[in-house]
C-alpha cells in the first residue's frame, strides 16, 4: 500500500458545486466583485508590484552593467545564455528597457481598469439620481404633472403650420 501525506488526501481538483478550481475561483471572485472594499487591497498590490518593476527598470537605467553580470551569474546549461552574452551590452539595455517599458503600461491599463471598477461598484452602490437644489423661484417654473396632463387638453391648440 502506498503512504499518502494526511493533506493530500484532502486535495481536489474540483470545488464549487464540482467545478474544476480554476472556475471554482473565477466564480467566486465574480461573487465577491460587490464589495467594493474588498477591491483596494487588490488595488494596493498592484500599485506595490508597479513600483517594484519602476525600481527594475531604474536599476536597469542606472547600472547597465549589472544586466552582464546577471547573465554572467545564470547556470552555463541555461537557454540561449551564450547568445545573450554576445548581444551589445547597450542594445541590450535597451531591449530590457522597451521590454519594462510595455510591462509598465500594461500594468498601468490594469489598474486604471480595477480603479475604474472600484469606481463604479461605489457608484453602483449610491444613488443614481441628481439632486437638484433649488430656490422657491425656480420651482414654480413647470406645473404639477396632474395640471399639466388634464388642463393640457383643455387648452387651445397651437397655431396650425404655416409654409413659406
Amino acid at each position: 500500500m502506498k503512504m499518502v501525506a494526511p493533506w493530500t488526501r484532502f486535495y481536489s481538483n474540483s470545488c464549487c458545486l464540482c467545478c474544476h478550481v480554476r472556475t471554482g475561483t473565477i466564480l467566486l471572485g465574480v461573487w465577491y466583485l460587490q464589495r467594493a472594499a474588498w477591491i483596494i487591497p487588490f488595488f494596493c498590490y498592484q500599485i506595490f508590484d508597479f513600483a517594484l518593476n519602476m525600481l527594475v527598470a531604474i536599476t536597469v537605467l542606472i547600472y547597465p552593467n549589472s544586466i552582464q553580470e546577471y547573465i554572467r551569474q545564470l547556470p552555463p546549461n541555461f537557454p540561449y545564455r551564450d547568445d545573450v552574452m554576445s548581444v551589445n551590452p547597450t542594445c541590450l539595455v535597451l531591449i530590457i528597457l522597451l521590454f519594462i517599458s510595455i510591462i509598465l503600461t500594461f500594468k498601468g491599463y490594469l489598474i486604471s481598469c480595477v480603479w475604474n471598477c472600484y469606481r463604479y461598484i461605489n457608484g453602483r452602490n449610491s444613488s443614481d439620481v441628481l439632486v437638484y437644489v433649488t430656490s422657491n423661484d425656480t420651482t414654480v417654473l413647470l406645473p404639477p404633472y396632474d395640471d399639466a396632463t388634464v388642463n393640457g387638453a383643455a387648452k387651445e391648440p397651437p397655431p396650425p403650420y404655416v409654409s413659406a
